[in-house]
């Protein structure tokens, strides 16, 4: 993002530093002493004190942006929502080029400081000792942790209360101190220490503004171009998501107008601080099929990492969702609370196998229940002219999904839908009769990405392998998301009866199969 010119400053030794004024957050883990940390002999550690030796950047202060980006999981380098990488979170995009930055600085490969953990460790001092050289922080000044507030502001990329809400993160977990550890058993520690940030170069008008809709939550919008003014359709669900990056970044990535996605709420992690990005009356992007009827929160974290889902998140956040229920009288049930990968549509994981749904429908007070998500049945009928029920809607709901426009989803087999019906018949190269029946079913329920799955997969890519796998049969197979004994000898034994090699695996073939309503 656009930055103002670099002026070197000049501090009085007598000029009181603004106080710290962020809520208090509790890390994860046991909150550290004040005692010193021991002399580290592991890769991490290691890498933490190497960096800040090599750029003048106070150990503590980069271990809690790593901590705070990361968790200090590189995640094999596999980028965030907003194509960042590693423990220090060095993003590509194009608002966001720290990785790119990093490379210049450091001399180091991009393809390493994705990779690479202690390379990229290394990029983010090089890119924080950078901001720190460009507004003019001098010897003196970077041994004082305070005068970094504004360099780690910078680093987040973001602008105004985005950036003032990292920052302030970054120098809470400085104050409360924090024992973390990596995914590989490793221990970081940060001592806690009396902090007073100097705030003069960040801007943070309206970052304790409150949420029009949620008075418990902070209000930063979301770009204008990142969701639609108003609904149209009436809100009759929540949806679950997990944020695959930071707080304060995923806030910041709803504000680039590049992103082209949304959530109406974010939830912290640590803490459960909520901030509303885009008014419940307006549609957010974040759920393809569900976006008009639904109401989106994002939680702090990785699914893959059960770490960052502490309970004053899920505490936080079900409060939330019990006052949307009762506001927008929608019944506190797992057909109407749902996570990302429960919308038809959608190839999304979050917010995966570590969220507990039952504790958090719990804390809702509500039924756990399993998730409704209007395709699952135990045998699929011929729908077709004249048909009305749940079917029918199933079958409008995959058919707006996949591009085909049925109309609106009301349950009735009517000329819009036989119109889309045999408009993806014709793309599959089925017989274009208007009807759905075995083959049209299982082509409508496989529809989607294709991923190699086996026995030990998950998610809704495998309800989809199952629901098809259904139809084609012609004998129920449960749809509950997890490939194990079962799914694998329906799909042996759909293997063996359309003549392709018999492995109990799900490839390119099998999935071609399924697809073509074979």
């Amino acid at each position: 993002m656009p930055r103002s010119p670099v002026v070197a400053r000049t501090r009085a030794g007598a000029s009181v530093l603004a106080a710290l004024t962020v809520t208090a957050l509790v890390a994860t883990g046991q909150p550290a002493t004040a005692a010193p940390a021991p002399p580290a002999a592991e890769p991490l550690n290691r890498a933490f004190d190497r960096a800040a030796r090599e750029y003048g950047v106070p150990r503590d202060l980069l271990a809690a942006v790593g901590y705070g980006e990361s968790r200090l999981d590189g995640h094999a380098g596999k980028p965030s929502q907003a194509n960042g990488y590693g423990v220090m979170h060095l993003a590509s995009n194009p608002d966001n080029r720290s990785l790119e930055k990093a490379a210049a600085l450091t001399g180091e490969p991009a393809d390493r400081l994705r990779r690479d953990t202690a390379a990229n460790i290394l990029g983010g001092a090089a890119v924080l000792r950078d901001h720190a050289d460009r507004l003019g922080l001098d010897r003196t000044e970077r041994r004082d942790v305070n005068a970094w507030y504004p360099a780690v502001a910078r680093y987040s990329e973001a602008e105004g209360p985005a950036a003032a809400l990292y920052a302030d993160t970054v120098f809470t977990f400085l104050a409360q101190g924090l024992t973390a550890t990596s995914p590989g058993g490793e221990t970081v520690r940060v001592p806690s220490r009396p902090v007073a940030p100097d705030k003069d170069e960040v801007s943070a008008a309206g970052v304790y503004a409150q949420s029009p809709d949620y008075p418990s939550a902070l209000w930063v919008p979301a770009s204008s171009q990142n969701y639609a003014t108003g609904r149209t359709a009436t809100i009759n669900k929540v949806v679950v998501h997990v944020t695959q990056g930071s707080y304060a970044g995923s806030i910041s990535w709803f504000q680039n107008p590049a992103s082209q996605v949304s959530a109406h709420y974010v939830i912290r992690s640590s803490d459960g601080e909520i901030t509303q990005t885009v008014r419940d009356a307006n549609t957010a992007w974040h759920a393809r099929s569900a976006n008009s009827s639904s109401i989106g929160l994002e939680h702090e974290g990785w699914v893959d990492n059960p770490a960052w889902f502490t309970d004053a998140m899920y505490r936080s956040s079900a409060a939330l969702t019990s006052h949307l229920a009762a506001r927008y009288s929608i019944p506190k049930n797992r057909t109407h609370i749902v996570g990302h990968s429960e919308v038809p549509g959608n190839d999304h994981t979050d917010p995966g196998v570590h969220w507990d749904w039952n504790y958090y429908m719990q804390l809702v007070g509500g039924s756990p229940g399993t998730p409704g998500d209007s395709l699952t049945f135990p045998s699929y009928a011929v729908q077709q002219s004249g048909s009305s029920g749940p079917q029918v809607k199933a079958v409008q709901q995959l058919l707006n999904a996949q591009g085909y426009p049925a109309g609106s989803a009301d349950g009735i087999f009517g000329p819009a839908t036989k119109s889309a019906t045999q408009a993806f018949q014709r793309a599959r190269s089925l017989t274009a009769d208007g009807a759905v029946g075995p083959k049209t079913w299982t082509a409508l329920l496989s529809a989607g990405t294709t991923p190699a799955l086996a026995r030990g997969s998950s998610g809704d890519a495998v309800k989809r392998l199952q629901r098809s796998l259904t139809a084609a049969l012609g004998t129920t197979v449960n749809a509950d998301g997890s490939f194990g004994p079962t799914t694998e000898t329906a799909v042996r034994t759909y293997q063996s009866s359309r003549g392709l090699s018999v492995d109990g695996k799900v490839g390119p073939a099998t999935w071609g199969a399924l697809q073509a309503g074979r």
